[in-house]
């Protein structure tokens, strides 16, 4: 099951005009009906906490998916999908977020998950444009999001591992509005 293919369709319809999206919950409601209506033999939900895969809590960067795809005759777990739309500026902060759902995306992976994507959604180009020093350049397109990353501001006290290997290439969704995906797979 091809899911970005999927995902790539669902961004050609919000760059067009045919779906609307205007902040994150949007993206996650729209894109889990566009899936709905698109993917067969499978069930779409919200906001899926992990423990419903018989999955511990405490192992997990985060306890809840987006948007969790199961087969509808299995149960099976096919795919997750973890979604940004940053709205509020806070660059560095949104980037390391994106580290930390690439992290949890990963965990997922390796509990049973077939596949999982990261897809973040811009208005704002700093999220996209400009130098590539430091957590910037991960999501410019320069550097692999790979290893340990290091919370970027206040207490620099966390930080997220990155187990694969990815690059986030910014696209366009639209004239003022850009998109990355990232695929995370057990070939990663």
């Amino acid at each position: 099951m091809e899911i970005d293919r999927h995902i790539t369709r669902f961004v050609e319809a919000v760059g067009s005009g045919a779906v609307e999206i205007y902040n994150e919950f949007s993206l996650q409601h729209e894109l889990g009906v566009y899936l709905r209506d698109t993917l067969d033999q499978c069930k779409i939900q919200f906001e899926r906490n992990v423990s419903h895969f018989h999955l511990a809590k405490s192992d997990f960067e985060k306890k809840e998916i987006d948007i969790a795809i199961t087969s509808t005759p299995t149960g099976e777990p096919l795919s997750a999908i973890e979604l940004k739309y940053p709205r509020n500026g806070q660059v560095p902060e949104s980037m390391f977020s994106f580290c930390k759902d690439i992290a949890f995306l990963e965990q997922l992976v390796t509990s049973g998950f077939k596949s999982a994507y990261f897809l973040a959604v811009a208005d704002d180009p700093l999220f996209y444009s400009g130098n590539g020093v430091g957590i910037y350049g991960l999501f410019r397109g320069c550097k692999r999001i790979t290893g340990s990353i290091r919370k970027p501001t206040g207490a620099k006290d966390k930080e997220v591992n990155i187990k694969g290997s990815y690059i986030a290439t910014s696209l366009s969704m639209s004239p003022d509005r850009r998109y990355c995906l990232v695929r995370v797979s057990s070939k990663s």
